[in-house]
């Protein structure tokens, strides 16, 4: 038997001033976003947003539904957006924002499992790396590729 470690880096930046510009933009998109938010029954709002290869940024919002689970994360309305209207176009970044009751949280929101697994396809079909932004009112996370947030991932292609 052999025991290995994982090791994840990532860059905390205490506010948005100390992001790069088009981070700062993709940042301030995704938290303009979560006005669209429909949750009311988590009434946790999160928006997302995502930065193509030609500067093209498409948001997204959550979407409940009663019949759970119908509904929506913001990732893939964002992705799922994105991969719709501009099939020719690379991801090249996302950010994620969310809060209960469309306020930013003390902590990043992160994403979940299914979203994750449509970033690092997205990633895969690009063919580099897709930095992600996880951002909160108190601290930013920056990953510079899905793999940080998703080890292993799945690829069946």
């Amino acid at each position: 038997m052999i025991r290995k470690k994982l090791d994840i880096a990532y860059t905390e930046y205490s506010s948005m001033d100390e992001l790069e510009h088009a981070d700062r933009e993709l940042a301030l998109a995704a938290v303009k976003a979560m006005e669209n938010s429909y949750s009311p029954y988590s009434h946790f709002h999160v928006g997302a947003a995502v930065r193509l290869s030609d500067g093209t940024i498409v948001s997204g919002a959550n979407q409940e539904n009663a019949a759970y689970p119908s509904g929506l994360c913001a990732e893939r309305a964002a992705m799922f957006a994105a991969g719709s209207m501009y099939p020719d176009r690379d991801m090249l970044s996302i950010a994620v924002a969310g809060g209960p009751g469309g306020k930013l949280a003390g902590e990043p929101a992160t994403p979940c499992g299914a979203c994750r697994q449509v970033m690092a396809q997205y990633q895969l079909k690009s063919g580099h790396p897709m930095s992600v932004l996880l951002v909160s009112d108190s601290r930013i996370w920056k990953f510079d590729r899905v793999d940080d947030i998703l080890p292993f991932i799945f690829d069946s292609i």
